[in-house]
């Protein structure tokens, strides 16, 4: 597990009050569920097939062991999964040897968005999480075809600073 963070905590929109939490392996179908039900996520093949189940279920392991990676999942009282988000910690020696604060795959119900939870997860992220494991710079990467999501984040002070790139391995590509 990345720093200290103190999980589970009580996150509050203006409507309801959430739990984000670990995620572990009960909360796999959900998670894939998520992904199917976002189009960009779709697009690469994230279509929660249940022929993939046993390779989904073998990544997930291999995450939650990692002690680099944190996958949270967002519930409501009722224990409905309704937003996840997995946090890396990068160290390196580019700015005088900063830890970075990746954050990857933020998904949000349908059925649940613009309430705000993105904007109660990222603030945590911001206020809570960076802190708690010394991070002096957290980072993001959006699909260019996310707008929406990339006004999101500038609502919230992040600003484009790179252009980023990706070289896709046929042999390494995530398909079981």
């Amino acid at each position: 597990m990345i720093g200290t963070l103190d999980l589970p905590t009580a996150l509050e929109t203006s409507t309801r009050n959430l739990t984000l939490r670990r995620a572990h392996h009960g909360d796999l179908l959900p998670i894939l569920e998520l992904l199917a039900d976002d189009p960009v996520s779709t697009s690469r093949g994230d279509e929660a097939f249940p022929k993939d189940a046993t390779h989904y279920a073998q990544v997930l392991a291999g995450l939650l062991q990692d002690p680099s990676n944190e996958l949270l999942v967002l519930v409501n009282p009722a224990g409905e999964l309704m937003a996840t988000m997995q946090l890396t910690r990068i160290t390196g020696l580019t700015r005088r040897g900063a830890t970075r604060l990746q954050i990857e795959a933020v998904r949000v119900s349908s059925n649940h968005r613009s309430s705000g939870i993105g904007s109660a997860m990222m603030r945590w992220v911001l206020e809570s999480a960076a802190p708690a494991i010394g991070a002096s710079l957290v980072q993001l990467t959006s699909d260019e075809a996310r707008t929406s999501a990339h006004r999101f984040y500038e609502q919230l002070g992040f600003r484009g600073s790179h252009r980023g790139f990706k070289y896709q391995l046929a042999a390494n590509v995530g398909t079981p």
